[in-house]
């Protein structure tokens, strides 16, 4: 029996004790299983807000005493080619809007357009406003289930369309969830087909939807009981059963390669299982906690939807990982040989080995500047674009047309102008009233003011309606200008104030948390691999395929570069959001491969001390490994980029494109040539710093 590590160990006790192991995971399973159909129903729509911002701050002091007249309201344009205001019908079908609102209890009160306010000059266009009784997640909810009955009012000539922040979130979620649920029937066949030929057995492919299906179970439900005590944003079940997926199937192609070249040395199945948990399963094990705290950055973000979505991930990651150390090889023990059923024909299924990837490894050991450089130069290039990047929050443009959200946007833009949507609410004390309105009505960006009314408590709100679209970068401007002109204790809010305060929190957090991500996965890399400038090479190459993946994306979201062929029309941005939850999210998969790879070249360098066959060794039993994840990734990434809403599309692109160039231009080709470059000295350590290192070995 060969001497093993703690994770070997571990494997062994799972291996020999199957039953133990699938009981206590069924009884997870079922368990949160139990709750992880009402995820979705209980899961939150909003949350996309900076916490502790003025804006927010704002919106709490209107619900309070403004009749919850905030940003989260409810909006109903009723639009009429035919009728005025003040017709019959159309008089008749504000009235029907107004029932139908007065009937909800998420409703405070219902305020009916006069002349005064809320209608447009030609009369063709009016708008009912809808106080909220409950805060923005229930509100985005409210809209979900009165949105339909309000467009059954419907008449010839005449439209009803529920739009405001809530019913835009509404319209979203709901859009994102129809494109989730088309990209999943695509991807799922396609995943199938790609595992089968990167197994060559259907009885292995199946173990990495053992895992998947596990951790989504297992997450879901645990987002649900979370639920109970906070609001968790319906991102975050996108995000996990995205995460869910890609890295059981990582997890699981490690493992399971490992095993089946350990059967062939070994006659005996507990003693393979050992072995693999003390070489791959380590590697994995490392992964799985790179991956955590990469993730972990976006909790820096000080909004609810983004530490949600940020933890929705991390749950589904973390059971994944404890599915794969431990149910996994308990599995794997129960097969033993059984694993390589139902092969395919050409399958050599002991074969841990790859003769093509080694004798790849060879010409890059022989030519690393001919085959390095021009991936350099292709990596850079690319990068070129990200020095032009610009960011903003999400337009009107991410709600699909014909949606009422979008319809009565775009028809309160036409009747009232376009700032009209992006109306700032201003609170101000009833001293400072008459200067706040002189202040307002006096800046080059506000087109009208008006107050709309006064608390019991002596406040006054005032509406400024800016003169710029709300997606116009120049309202920001205006937001701070406003802010800085009008009395200390006057208040700004709004929808769209919301929205610039996010995004200001966003630009504010983004730069710490890619330093904090990079920090932390070299000091990971250096515990693993006891090589400070092989853990820093890795970090920089990884920050090479994130930058070249945002520079495609802001070819394509900026600058408009294929929206006709991938079927959407730009912003001429990308939404704020994109640096620090996609860095975070494609450093973590960068880094999966990276631990992959370099873990496999340790363990041929602590076998052989040669630099020639730790780079020629770990890519000839790793690169197909890599090479097999990615091509599932890319694939399922991708599928998210052909339907939906503008930010599916983004994440699919900017993902998808970041896999490809990693595992094609970085993982499998310009590390192992700077791996080349470096030498023996790659895997040079200071004494004092191997002192204190942890004794980490991928050897066996």
């Amino acid at each position: 029996m060969n001497k093993v590590g703690p994770i070997g160990r571990l494997g062994r006790w799972t291996s020999d004790n199957f039953k133990v192991v699938a009981i206590i995971w069924l009884v997870i399973a079922v368990g949160l299983g139990f709750f992880a159909p009402k995820a979705e129903h209980a899961l939150s729509g909003a949350g996309w807000e900076a916490t502790g911002s003025e804006s927010l701050e704002t919106r709490q002091l209107i619900d309070e005493q403004f009749g919850g007249m905030s940003s989260s309201s409810l909006m109903v344009v009723v639009h009429s080619e035919d009728s005025t205001f003040g017709s019959p019908g159309f008089d008749a079908t504000v009235d029907e809007a107004a029932a139908v609102l007065e009937g909800s209890e998420d409703v405070s009160n219902v305020v009916l357009p006069s002349r005064k306010s809320w209608v447009s000059r030609d009369g063709h266009t009016a708008v009912i406003q809808a106080g909220a009784a409950s805060d923005s997640n229930q509100m985005v909810r409210a809209a979900d289930d009165l949105k339909e009955e309000l467009a059954a009012i419907d008449s010839e000539g005449t439209t009803v369309s529920l739009t405001g922040a809530s019913g835009m979130w509404s319209d979203f979620n709901q859009a994102n969830k129809e494109a989730m649920m088309k990209s999943e029937l695509i991807s799922w066949p396609v995943t199938l087909l790609i595992l089968v030929l990167a197994f060559g057995s259907l009885v292995a492919a199946g173990l990495p939807l053992m895992l998947t299906i596990i951790g989504l179970m297992a997450a879901a439900g645990s987002l649900y009981l979370g639920t109970q005590f906070f609001d968790i944003s319906i991102w975050a079940m996108n995000f996990a059963m995205m995460f869910a997926l890609a890295l059981g199937i990582d997890y699981a192609l490690f493992i399971v390669y490992r095993f089946r070249g350990a059967l062939t040395s070994n006659d005996n199945t507990s003693d393979a299982i050992a072995e693999t948990m003390d070489t791959a399963g380590k590697a994995v094990l490392f992964s799985g906690v790179t991956v955590l705290i990469s993730l972990s950055a976006v909790l820096l973000v000080p909004s609810p939807a983004f530490r949600s979505m940020a933890i929705g991930v991390m749950l589904a990651v973390a059971f994944v990982l404890a599915a794969s150390m431990t149910l996994l090889p308990a599995v794997l023990g129960k097969l033993g040989h059984r694993v390589n059923k139902l092969s395919l024909p050409w399958v050599h299924t002991g074969e841990h080995r790859s003769p093509k990837f080694a004798a790849w490894g060879e010409r890059i050991w022989k030519r690393p500047v001919a085959y390095g450089l021009p991936a350099l130069l292709i990596l850079l290039a690319l990068c070129v674009p990200v020095f032009s990047l610009d960011t903003g929050m999400p337009s009107i443009k991410v709600v699909p047309e014909g949606d009422g959200a979008r319809v009565g946007y775009e028809q309160v833009a036409d009747a009232f102008g376009p700032g009209a949507p992006g109306t700032l609410q201003v609170v101000s004390p009833q001293g400072e009233a008459d200067v706040t309105v002189r202040e307002l009505g006096s800046d080059p960006g506000i087109a009208q003011v008006m107050v709309v009314g006064e608390s019991r408590e002596g406040n006054v709100m005032i509406a400024a309606t800016p003169k710029m679209d709300p997606s116009d970068p120049a309202l920001g401007e205006t937001i701070d200008r406003v802010r800085d002109e009008v009395p200390a204790g006057v208040l700004v809010g709004g929808a769209a104030a919301e929205n610039h305060d996010l995004e200001v929190a966003l630009g504010d957090t983004t730069a710490p948390a890619i330093a904090i991500v990079m920090a932390l996965g070299f000091l990971l890399l250096l515990v693993a691999l006891r090589a400070p400038i092989l853990a820093a090479i890795a970090v920089l190459t990884n920050l090479l395929a994130v930058g070249a993946a945002f520079g495609v994306a802001q070819l394509i979201f900026q600058e408009g570069h294929l929206t006709s062929v991938l079927g959407f029309e730009s912003q001429g941005f990308l939404d704020a959001w994109a640096p620090v939850f996609f860095f975070a999210m494609v450093f973590a998969i960068s880094m999966d491969y990276s631990v992959f790879l370099l873990s496999s070249a340790r363990e041929h360098w602590e076998k052989s001390g040669d630099a020639k066959e730790a780079v020629i060794g770990g890519l000839a039993h790793s690169g197909r490994v890599v090479f097999a994840a990615a091509g599932v990734m890319v694939a399922v990434f991708f599928t998210f980029a052909l339907s939906g809403p503008l930010p599916p599309r983004e994440m699919g692109i900017i993902l998808g494109v970041a896999v490809l160039l990693d595992a094609a231009l970085v993982r499998l080709l310009l590390l192992p040539v700077l791996m080349r470059l470096a030498g023996t000295r790659l895997w040079w350590i200071p004494g004092w710093l191997d002192r204190h290192l942890p004794k980490v070995s991928f050897g066996h």
